[in-house]
């Protein structure tokens, strides 16, 4: 068997050298933000040459993208932007991103490559169910399916009738939308028969974390392969990277994005294969710019060239993120690491809970899990109980429930109740 070929990190982040002077010079010159932040720093735009020399350069974080609004990060005049997209905006003022005509250009394109990816054509229909509006996906999903040449049915969030029918009537090839969505449809699709009655065969889901159970569950219900794609607010919206059909990891634009994983406590730059959190600059944007951009995300950049051929390297699908992990009894875990559990665990569906409480002073953490139809709650609870002291090394309550439970989300599937502090 061949040897799989290794990505020579080094030699990638050459190639993208001259891309990140230009930026950095750029931001010195156009962006009040970004000239203060590095002036602060005492550095000069020369000072950056090499993607080593970025641990000099202090990371942007969310907090700042919000105490920048409304456009605190636009780094062009204003009749060049063309567009505005924004966070949701729940945890306090949302983060406004401004775009340029080229920066809604190169998204069109990622966008498009991430549906090529996948094994979509200009014959294929594909029906959206993201959020049109502020929110990136709807939009961004449309105009790479447009970009590509296949047929858009932007059917927007929600509305589990019309989806239903518009997959039916339309023989819907493709869908996009969560995970959670997803499943969701899947088992109505399973609950009443419509299996043989619609047509998909891809379905690209994204925007939250979502498990192997999980996609089986989705795939096996729908009769589709699926593809996990990535992507923020804040750097152009969902298609920076995706899955291929060898599923070993998602490939990411390095021609546009240049890709960091970093020690998330002392900031420190990890190699390749090395489990951190991935930080992104934006080598092509021009509406707002981000140099070292701190996602949370926790993942790393593969070793290895997927087989498939592409010459884009890949990051592992994201773990979870840095601010949610959860401590208990001393021990870090992300929910990313129940989904594993939920893996290894013979009769356990793909949907779970997490319920932490305090009682005389002591944590306790309660997994909700549903078993798959017909299978014993107390094995089921008891199995997965002893894969979580394996596999995590803490000692948990586990609640088995019948299949279909616990709730279904047409959004995001929340999975995290800490009621410790309440």
């Amino acid at each position: 068997m061949e040897a799989a070929k290794k990505l020579d990190l080094a030699a990638l982040y050459r190639q993208q050298e001259e891309k990140l002077r230009q930026l950095v010079a750029r931001l010195y010159e156009d962006s009040p933000f970004y000239r203060e932040k590095l002036r602060a720093a005492g550095i000069v735009p020369e000072d950056i040459r090499t993607v080593a020399d970025l641990e000099k350069v202090p990371m942007t974080d969310k907090h700042e993208l919000r105490d920048a609004y409304p456009l605190g990060l636009m780094a062009v005049p204003e009749e060049e932007v063309v567009r505005i997209h924004s966070s949701s905006g729940t945890t306090g003022k949302p983060i406004i991103v401004p775009y340029t005509r080229n920066d809604v250009e190169i998204w069109a394109e990622m966008m498009a490559r991430c549906l090529a990816m996948a094994g979509v054509t200009n014959r294929d229909r594909v029906q959206i169910t993201p959020g049109y509006g502020l929110w990136t996906a709807g939009i961004g999903f449309q105009a790479g399916v447009e970009k590509l040449g296949a047929m858009a049915v932007p059917t927007g969030p929600g509305n589990t009738e019309k989806q239903l029918e518009m997959m039916v009537d339309l023989g819907t090839t493709v869908l996009i939308g969560t995970s959670s969505y997803a499943l969701l449809l899947a088992e109505e699709v399973q609950r009443r028969g419509l299996r043989d009655k619609i047509k998909l065969r891809i379905g690209i889901f994204g925007s939250e974390r979502w498990g192997e159970k999980m996609r089986r569950r989705i795939e096996e219900y729908l009769g589709i392969e699926s593809f996990d794609i990535y992507g923020l607010t804040e750097v152009y919206g969902p298609g920076i990277a995706i899955d291929c059909p060898q599923h070993k990891g998602l490939h990411f634009w390095t021609d546009h994005l240049l890709f960091e994983i970093i020690d998330p406590v002392t900031g420190k730059q990890l190699p390749s294969g090395q489990q951190g959190e991935l930080v992104i600059t934006t080598l092509s944007k021009e509406g707002m710019p981000l140099l070292r951009y701190r996602t949370h995300d926790i993942t790393c950049i593969k070793e290895e060239l997927c087989p498939c051929g592409s010459p884009f390297p890949m990051i592992e699908r994201v773990l979870g993120r840095t601010d949610d992990m959860i401590k208990v009894k001393a021990v870090n875990i992300y929910p990313g690491q129940i989904d594993d559990v939920l893996k290894h665990t013979p009769g356990a569906g793909s949907e779970y809970q997490i319920i932490l409480t305090r009682e005389n002073g002591r944590d306790r953490m309660l997994v909700k899990v549903e078993a798959e139809a017909g299978e014993n709650l107390e094995r089921v609870a008891a199995e997965c109980r002893k894969q979580i002291k394996a596999r995590i090394g803490i000692t948990v309550d586990v609640e088995a429930v019948p299949a279909g439970t616990l709730p279904r989300s047409e959004k995001k599937t929340k999975r995290v109740f800490d009621l410790r502090d309440l």
